[in-house]
């Protein structure tokens, strides 16, 4: 057997074993798709296991996630910090081989995936941030950023809508060094793929400005060698290669949906095994075999890290100030100066906080040269273009302006891919009742622990007359509720400032900034500090303390407008500004006691929207001032009114707790 053979049947056997030993996992892509990576990481693939965040290295996205027991044998082989051990204990309990894979429990792996069809969105994310990077600080001479990225998707990440969104974009962008191997095997979880696809994916792939080839054999290795290269030689449009494969490839069932998960027993694994021609020990791997990967992948990836290394060094002489930028970029060194801006907005100050998000944004691009800005077809509306910047296109790849057209959750998921490349800072914006739309990938991001930013405008049933679809009732209850995701509702243009620091320069958590349309006055006590710790006083009580109004966004100007008639009606009390609970949740009980007196029991909340969450500060004996139903199509202010978010309507609710 020569080497080439004698590898993949090992990566399908490690396969086979590893997922045996787990008594869970997806053996059929794993067998069927070995070939095709064993040709990538043996013979293209750029990566070095001792530099695993280099940022000139080849990406690699393996959107079917649920393959991942084939994405650790590989990262075992090439060198990266994967044990026989830890694929000894896959799926088990903080392992460092869980079920799907995680950028933060493996060494190596370059994006979390296994929600299927946000792989190739995520690689078309590193892809434009590869061509930004590149156009913005290669030299002559200097090609300091030009790496290809490279995913393998099946046929269920085909079927989903998000994929052909960003198939769509990167085809328009013409992102030549995006090249994804397509495992074909025509076979899905509940069987057959005919019983729900039938279409041709390469005519719908063509027709997206992809090239598209395609490997009859999926164990011809040369073949399919042959199309990658190709693929890399494609410098205008992004490669498909579809490569035709048998799910479970040696086991009694391969060709059936009874491979793709469920392991295949002891008796049929080593039948399969033995249709490879090997014959050995669970986990065994011929030393020869790690010779081919040192040999390969490791030696030629140190050649080549090495090499780029020496490049960058000139690089940092020649050109310092862009150097210094890029390593700034690279390791996530976002920050922003609000003092001068914060002179712009004294007290009455009266506009949008969206109008304000759009001031903010110059100034954030002006102090960043890596941050870009973008949204789904909605800037003159969400407020989010970079003034004096081009847009990100295929002629201008150092365009600021990210132009993501009518594909709300790729755009995120987009953001995902970019985040993962590192060098940018991206914030991409809507409205938000259409966070619904990428949820998915806003979970990923949380994840995965990246800090894209979202500024999501339309915050309230003051949209209007455009009706219930686009009032949002639901959407801070569903945002608030995903773990390590900060929601920052200002409440008027000093918080908003406030807000985009705080974003800016999260490092690990993706943030949602909700923007209003209708004018906000800014307020007297309105507080920087106040806003990184979630909540404060904005409104004190003159004497005693007889009930506290909590509200966020635009309610903290009604709220204000209350108390003085409440005062005047004899009833003192203080006003919380909080535009974020989580930040709140953070602060220590010392600080919570001073903001909400335990003892003062007589709350309420003042949000237009859900009243799911509220309970936690206003207690089951407050008052959630909410909206538990969808909104109505009139114009903003009587929307407004006829749910009672009048000060008239805060004064009734504070007389009714103190009755």
């Amino acid at each position: 057997m020569d080497i080439s053979n004698l590898s993949i049947a090992t990566i399908r056997s490690l396969g086979i074993d590893t997922i045996n030993k787990a008594n869970s996992g997806h053996p059929g892509m794993v067998l069927g798709s070995a070939p095709a990576l064993y040709t990538l990481f043996n013979k293209e693939l750029n990566i070095y296991n001792k530099e695993a965040e280099w940022i000139n290295r080849d990406r690699f996205v393996l959107a079917s996630g649920h393959a991942s027991a084939l994405l650790y044998s590989m990262l075992h082989l090439t060198g990266f910090d994967v044990t026989i051990d830890d694929l000894k204990n896959f799926r088990q309990l903080n392992s460092h081989t869980p079920g799907h894979p995680e950028i933060e429990m493996t060494h190596g792996v370059d994006a979390s995936s296994g929600p299927l069809g946000q792989g190739i969105p995520m690689a078309a994310g590193m892809a434009m941030a590869e061509k930004f990077l590149a156009s913005q600080y290669n030299k002559e001479n200097f090609d300091i950023i030009d790496h290809y990225t490279y995913v393998l998707c099946g046929d269920g990440d085909m079927q989903e809508g998000v994929t052909y969104e960003a198939a769509s974009l990167a085809g328009h962008l013409s992102l030549g060094k995006l090249i994804v191997l397509y495992d074909a095997n025509k076979v899905t979880l509940d069987g057959p793929l005919s019983m729900s696809f039938s279409e041709n994916v390469k005519k719908r792939y063509e027709a997206c400005n992809w090239q598209v080839l395609e490997v009859k054999d999926g164990n011809d290795i040369n073949e399919i060698h042959k199309a990658i290269k190709k693929g890399k030689k494609e410098q205008f449009k992004p490669t498909l290669i579809i490569v035709n494969t048998v799910i479970g490839f040696g086991s009694a069932n391969q060709g059936t949906n009874k491979v793709h998960g469920a392991p295949l027993g002891k008796e049929d694994g080593k039948n399969a095994k033995l249709s490879y021609g090997f014959d050995h020990d669970e986990f065994y791997v011929p030393e020869e075999v790690y010779e081919d990967f040192k040999k390969k992948t490791i030696k030629t990836g140190k050649s080549k890290f090495n090499k780029w290394n020496k490049l960058f060094n000139e690089y940092k002489e020649q050109y310092p100030t862009e150097a210094k930028q890029l390593e700034d970029a690279i390791a996530g060194k976002y920050s922003l100066n609000i003092d001068e801006l914060l002179k712009n907005y004294p007290v009455g100050h009266n506009d949008a906080t969206r109008n304000t998000s759009l001031e903010v944004i110059q100034e954030v691009a002006k102090q960043n040269p890596t941050f870009l800005s973008g949204t789904a077809d909605l800037a003159s509306s969400t407020k989010t273009k970079i003034k004096d910047e081009d847009d990100f296109s295929v002629e201008n790849y150092n365009g600021r302006n990210l132009v993501f057209g009518i594909r709300e959750f790729a755009m995120v998921a987009i953001m995902n891919g970019m985040t993962l490349h590192k060098g940018v800072k991206v914030s991409a914006g809507g409205f938000l009742v259409f966070s619904d739309y990428f949820k998915a990938a806003v979970r990923m991001a949380c994840l995965m622990k990246l800090p894209i930013i979202l500024p999501l405008s339309h915050d309230s049933i003051a949209v209007g007359e455009d009706g219930p679809t686009h009032q949002p009732i639901e959407q801070f209850a569903m945002l608030r509720s995903i773990p390590n995701m900060h929601v920052i509702r200002p409440g008027d243009a000093v918080e908003m400032a406030a807000a985009w620091k705080l974003a800016i320069e999260s490092t690990e958590n993706p943030t949602a900034l909700i923007l209003t349309r209708q004018n906000v006055e800014t307020m007297e006590n309105s507080s920087v500090e106040g806003v990184s710790k979630g909540a404060y006083v904005i409104g004190k009580e003159e004497n005693h303390l007889d009930a506290i109004i909590i509200a966020s966004g635009s309610e903290v100007n009604l709220a204000m407008k209350a108390k003085k008639v409440l005062f005047e009606k004899g009833i003192d009390v203080r006003v919380v500004s909080m535009p974020c609970q989580e930040f709140f949740d953070q602060q220590d009980e010392q600080y919570k006691e001073a903001v909400l007196p335990n003892a003062m029991r007589k709350r309420l909340s003042v949000e237009m929207a859900s009243s799911f969450g509220w309970h936690k500060y206003v207690g089951l004996d407050g008052i959630t001032m909410s909206i538990d139903e969808f909104g109505k199509s009139a114009p903003a202010q009587d929307v407004i009114q006829s749910y009672g978010f009048t000060v008239d309507g805060v004064v009734e609710n504070i007389e009714k707790l103190l009755k």
